[in-house]
């Protein structure tokens, strides 16, 4: 049984869509002994905060399946001091029955699967992060479509038996068509399909590179998401992920926390006589551990940061490429979880190669971007040395000092391994 269940009057289940929703209003401390109150059957959603204002007070618990509108269905009724919770839409989908199910039957197992405490709850962003993730999906989208079009360029070129050479440019105009005219004796309907995908390609690409101006400038702009720049294997799309899908940092208590949460720890399972240790697929956030192990496949590639040489020593011990890759960047989440908490010491000097990556980043804004923001790329430029050089947080000898707005300096918790984290990770 959920212990919370007993600090509210009533636990509402909603079971929503995108036009209407059904609520279950349930009274008792657990399933067995919850009783139905009343059903409110496919109500119009317009009407939601309204519904909520006249039926129930601010002593009642909403609890959501998680879907498209849970996110915002939970605002709406925060709006109104109604408290709501969003459960994980993979184990309520096991409570399903298939032969019978409908909105009301629905309603009731979400609210019973909270009474129950085994459902897990979902986190739902502010609306910043909300809009972060927005950005970070439709960058994904966008360079998928790109990576599609182009494959399928290549495929009607291949199937005509023209074969480009490698580091084609398809994405310029006048590079790809000359490449392509010479190539071969096109007849006007092949050239008119050609041409097509061609469209197809440069609107993809562009739509590509705005969302990664957007994101270059999203990143340089904030100094929480610049300090993690900081890091080897770090620039602009691993950093804004960060951002966009691990949120709030506060709501992991501890690194190892973080790293299940991404899905670099690995699986095991030890029950009786048997035991059995797996991979780190299967749970966790795939999205953002794909962006960690390529940002640990860049750690290894270098020779001088004290990670990669962990990493190479790990690599002769254990002869795993995988298994070296995965535990780097499982230290890089945990130097991740230290800087995003402000656990680190500041910057001294910019070394050559943060300001390259800077100014990689700053060609990521474009020239588009950077008129946009009125500024100059080199005043740009001295602007996030001096934003990277400027934290507001210091730890010396294991604790954490945090600068005053009157310039005074108040302790914080100590840090015991910070110190020696930082020297680690190359962060000095």
């Amino acid at each position: 049984m959920d212990t919370n269940s007993n600090l509210v009057e009533r636990v509402i289940g909603v079971d929503s869509h995108p036009d209407s929703f059904t609520a279950a209003m349930l009274r008792g401390p657990t399933p067995a002994g919850a009783v139905v109150e009343k059903i409110f059957n496919k109500l119009p959603m317009a009407r939601l905060s309204e519904w909520a204002k006249k039926n129930t007070t601010a002593k009642d618990l909403f609890v959501l399946e998680a879907s498209g509108n849970s996110f915002q269905v939970v605002r709406s009724l925060a709006a109104i001091q109604r408290k709501a919770l969003v459960l994980e839409s993979c184990h309520l989908g096991k409570l399903k029955e298939a032969h019978a199910n409908n909105d009301k039957i629905s309603a009731v197992r979400i609210g019973k699967a909270y009474l129950a405490g085994t459902a897990k709850t979902v986190w739902v962003p502010d609306t910043r992060t909300q809009e972060r993730r927005d950005w970070f999906h439709a960058h994904r989208k966008a360079t998928k479509r790109t990576t599609q079009i182009r494959a399928r360029l290549r495929s009607y070129l291949s199937d005509n038996g023209v074969r480009l050479k490698r580091h084609t440019h398809l994405t310029k105009p006048a590079e790809a068509e000359e490449h392509i005219r010479k190539a071969s004796q096109w007849s006007a309907r092949q050239w008119q399909v050609i041409e097509g995908l061609l469209m197809e390609l440069r609107h993809a690409e562009e739509q590509r590179k705005h969302w990664r101006s957007l994101i270059a400038q999203e990143v340089l702009s904030d100094p929480q998401l610049l300090s993690i720049v900081r890091l080897c294997g770090v620039r602009e799309m691993v950093a804004f992920a960060l951002g966009a899908l691990v949120g709030d940092i506060h709501r992991f208590a501890e690194p190892k926390k973080l790293v299940k949460y991404i899905g670099l720890n690995p699986a095991f399972d030890d029950s009786g006589q048997t035991q059995w240790s797996g991979g780190i697929g299967g749970h966790g956030r795939k999205d953002l551990r794909c962006l960690l192990v390529e940002g640990a496949q860049a750690i290894l590639r270098c020779s001088s940061n004290p990670l990669a040489q962990w990493g190479k020593r790990l690599l002769a011990r254990k002869g795993s490429l995988n298994l070296a890759v995965c535990a780097v960047a499982r230290r890089l989440a945990v130097a991740v979880w230290y800087l995003m908490m402000g656990r680190w010491t500041t910057l001294e000097q910019i070394d050559k190669g943060l300001e390259l990556k800077i100014g990689k980043m700053i060609s990521q804004v474009g020239t588009a971007g950077l008129k946009n923001l009125n500024k100059t790329r080199n005043t740009f430029r001295e602007q996030i040395f001096q934003s990277l050089k400027t934290q507001n947080t210091w730890v010396l000898g294991g604790t954490l000092y945090t600068r005053n707005a009157d310039g005074s300096f108040s302790r914080g918790l100590k840090s015991q391994s910070a110190s020696s984290l930082a020297q680690e990770y190359g962060l000095r």
